[in-house]
C-alpha cells in the first residue's frame, strides 16, 4: 500500500500508461496479421507504409524495442515481395 501522495499518483499514471501501451501493441499485432493474411500483393503493398510508420512510432516511444521494429519491418517486406 502506498503511503505517499506522489507514489499514489505514480501508481495511477503507470496504470494508464500500461493500458495505452497494451492497446498500441495489440493494434500493431492486428495490423501485422492483416498484412500477413493478405493474398494480393497490391493490397499488402498499400498497408506496408502505414505498418512501417506504426512500428517506427512504437519504437520511438519505447513500447517495442527498435531492433524488434526493424526485424518486423524486414519480415513484412520479405513477405510482401513473396506474394504474387
Amino acid at each position: 500500500m502506498a503511503y505517499h501522495k506522489s507514489s499514489e499518483k505514480r501508481i495511477r499514471q503507470t496504470k494508464v500508461k500500461n493500458e495505452n501501451n497494451k492497446y498500441k501493441a495489440k493494434t500493431m499485432r492486428n495490423a501485422l496479421k492483416t498484412i500477413r493474411s493478405a493474398t494480393s500483393k497490391k493490397e499488402a503493398e498499400e498497408l506496408v507504409p502505414k505498418m512501417n510508420s506504426m512500428l517506427d512510432r512504437l519504437a520511438k516511444k519505447n513500447i517495442i524495442h527498435p531492433k524488434k521494429a526493424a526485424n518486423l519491418k524486414s519480415s513484412v517486406d520479405k513477405h510482401v515481395k513473396s506474394l504474387k
